[in-house]
Formats: structure tokens, C-alpha cells, sequence
């Protein structure tokens, strides 16, 4: 029997710049991104609610342990999914992300060790 399909929740977000995004999570894959490894979170988004497309999120693995090193923990694999969002958001508040699908493919939202602490002030961890 096929394995059904998952059932995913399409969430709207009211960006600073005044546009409404719908985007949903897809997927997260671990690759080697510039030859470091790295958190790959896919996410679909649509800026006119008629066309979607995916949207990659890379968390440097490198910035994830030199925040272990100086907090005495690992995040936990919610908050690294929760770091990937509130970097997700910042591209739609700034007005970053491309309306198609080909430039989505050349934008690189990254979370590294420039943006991390920023980010996970924003969740108050």
C-alpha cells in the first residue's frame, strides 16, 4: 500500500514591507553546503497565492557548535527548526525573497554565525 501523503499547513505571514506570504514547511535534508555541513529547511512559499515554490534555508552546522560551545548545550532540533523560520521571516520582512521559483533558486538565506545570536534573541533563547 502507498505510503499517503503528509498533510501540511499552509500559514499566511503579514511581512513589514506589506506584503501577505503563505509558505509551509517541506522538508529538511543535512548536505554539505561550501564544503561545511549544514541544515538544509525547505520551505514552500507563495507571494500571489497562485503560484508556489521552494525556498531553502541553510543553518550552518558551524555556528550551531560554536553556540554549544559557549552556552553549554546543543539547540535541540526545534529550536534549529525555529532559527530556520525566524530567518524565513526575515527575508519577507525585508523584502528579500523572489516572486518565482528561478530566483528562488539563486537566493541563499543562510543562518551562521553572523545572524544566530540575532535570531535566537528573537525567540529569547
Amino acid at each position: 500500500m502507498a505510503k499517503p501523503e503528509a498533510v501540511r499547513r499552509i500559514k499566511s505571514y503579514s511581512a513589514a514591507n506589506g506584503y501577505v506570504y503563505q509558505y509551509c514547511f517541506y522538508e529538511v535534508n543535512r548536505v554539505q553546503f561550501d564544503g561545511a555541513p549544514a541544515g538544509e529547511f525547505i520551505y514552500a512559499i507563495s507571494a500571489d497565492r497562485a503560484t508556489s515554490f521552494g525556498l531553502r534555508i541553510f543553518v550552518v552546522q558551524s555556528a550551531l557548535e560554536s553556540w554549544a560551545r559557549a552556552n553549554g548545550r546543543a539547540l535541540t532540533s526545534s529550536e534549529e527548526y525555529a532559527v530556520a523560520k525566524m530567518r524565513l521571516f526575515q527575508a519577507f520582512d525585508e523584502g528579500v525573497v523572489p516572486r518565482t521559483a528561478e530566483g528562488a533558486a539563486e537566493l541563499r538565506l543562510m543562518v551562521d554565525e553572523s545572524n544566530l545570536e540575532e535570531l535566537l534573541k528573537a525567540l529569547n533563547i
